[in-house]
């Protein structure tokens, strides 16, 4: 028998010549790679400028013209009843307890009847321009001039976990970056003492999906919520990094910059451990800063009381508000503070009771809320700040049980408000139908309000983006959306 003839072979069935083609035509892929980032192709939002370390959040100039510079949006967890607070819908007194033929969605699914529910307070006009606003706001109502109110928001979801992540992050879908994220990618921030975005919880606890609500996403971790306390420690873990006091930190931070201009000079990559440094730095920083920030009772007494401090009832929101101002002033970009929290009627998702639920979430913020604006307002910083309210989506007129006042989830149709920062007061823009169900006039989508919102501070909602898996991604998602023009000063 002849023996074959051995073959040019190379790892068993890569043949020589084969090899070498793809060797050399790998090394210049690698060039091209190198190449395209360095050009930003695999990044459009931020090209690599060589080896040197850059803080992400180094202020950035803005996209477009802005009044705003920061944002305080007070959220409102759990859907507030539009009905019984801004969106006054006269022709429902007086139906209480009666079947009528009207579509709703809610945690309860979809239903073609229900029974009704008036709306269970007062109206009254307030202002100039006369909005009628519930006897649960009489502190907001006399704000009504610096205010422009949505009654026409719509949403994807009338279930609490995936409309949260709408209303914070644009998307249904975990894992995308919250609206505060992109505010700080986009813009950076003013100090580097103090984290970029703050999010306040309730003392009840956190929201339903919890720390995705302010998550970063798939952009790097600086740009993510940081949960900060109204009182105590501000920032939990902060006293000793990594188990190291000040001075210890202190020392290894000045080693660790020996250690990188060292690396400067014989030209390594120190990208790393100049990220490291910075991060250590901004620890360092914030423990000396960050008491001084929170100190709300260093304020007069007589702030303290235009926030509602002097009352328990009111003194929890009330500090977290007056906490808010002094971050700002602080160059704090982005600033979420929360109403409610865990589940229940811990938070506004009146299902069962909805007097009950709503005279105490609205007595424990409508003081501390007016307070915020008109204190922001006297300070000169209205004009800068953008003030936003509201919740993941409204309530339905009809009643979710065969008894009792408690309403579904109605992501058809709802009311946010937004002041200052380049907001045109005094108008209300959009409609419901008669019975507040669903949204018949002007509506809005939550990306409308999310582009709204980056255009006041500057930024163009339809080109600021990230690029990550294969696309260039938005906060209004990649078909865009347009600002709402009828409340842009």
């Amino acid at each position: 028998m002849k023996t074959p003839k051995p073959t040019n072979t190379f790892c068993g069935n890569l043949r020589r010549r084969e090899f070498l083609t793809t060797v050399g035509g790998g090394f210049t892929h690698l060039a091209l790679t190198g190449m395209l980032a360095g050009d930003g192709f695999f990044n459009s939002a931020a090209a690599a400028t060589g080896t040197s370390f850059i803080n992400p959040l180094t202020p950035k100039p803005p996209m477009l013209p802005g009044k705003a510079k920061r944002v305080i949006f007070l959220f409102m967890y759990g859907g507030p009843s539009h009905i019984d607070t801004f969106d006054y819908k006269p022709k429902m007194y007086g139906m209480d307890g009666k079947t009528i033929d009207v579509k709703t969605f809610g945690r309860g699914g979809r239903k073609n009847q229900g029974r009704i529910v008036e709306p269970k307070w007062k109206f009254k006009q307030y202002g100039q321009c006369g909005k009628w606003v519930s006897e649960l706001f009489p502190h907001v109502g006399t704000c009504v001039d610096d205010i422009a109110f949505l009654h026409s928001m719509t949403a994807d979801s009338p279930i609490h976990g995936s409309a949260m992540l709408m209303m914070n992050c644009g998307s249904i879908i975990s894992g995308k970056p919250s609206l505060g994220s992109w505010v700080n990618y986009g813009l950076g921030s003013p100090n580097q003492n103090l984290p970029g975005y703050v999010v306040m919880l309730d003392k009840t606890g956190g929201p339903i999906s919890g720390a995705k609500n302010w998550t970063s996403g798939f952009m790097p971790a600086s740009y993510q919520g940081t949960v900060f306390r109204a009182k105590g420690d501000p920032i939990l873990n902060l006293k000793h990094v990594d188990g190291m006091s000040a001075p210890e930190q202190r020392m290894l931070i000045d080693s660790l910059n020996h250690l990188n201009q060292g690396h400067q000079e014989k030209r390594f990559d120190n990208s790393n451990l100049a990220a490291r440094i910075a991060s250590y730095e901004l620890a360092y920083n914030m423990q000396a800063t960050a008491p001084e920030a929170i100190d709300v009772d260093s304020e007069p007494e007589e702030t303290r009381k235009l926030y509602g401090m002097d009352q328990e009832r009111t003194e929890d929101f009330g500090r977290k508000c007056l906490l808010a101002r002094r971050l700002v002033e602080r160059g704090v970009r982005f600033i979420q503070v929360y109403s409610g929290g865990a589940h229940n009627d811990d938070n506004w998702d009146a299902h069962g009771d909805l007097e009950t639920n709503h005279n105490y979430h609205a007595g424990n913020t409508d003081k501390p809320i007016a307070g915020l604006l008109k204190d922001l307002k006297r300070r000169g910083m209205l004009d800068e700040t953008l003030v936003v309210w509201g919740g993941e989506f409204g309530r339905q007129p009809t009643a979710e049980y065969a008894k009792g006042t408690g309403r579904d989830h109605n992501a058809y149709g709802f009311t946010m408000w937004m002041a200052g920062g380049g907001i045109k007061g005094g108008v209300s823009v959009g409609q419901t139908d008669e019975l507040g169900s669903a949204a018949v006039e002007d509506r809005f989508h939550v990306r409308n309000l999310h582009a709204t919102i980056l255009q006041l501070m500057g930024l163009d909602p339809n080109h600021l983006s990230y690029f990550y898996g294969g696309l260039d991604q938005k906060l209004v998602g990649v078909e865009g959306a347009e600002p709402i023009p009828q409340v842009i000063a």
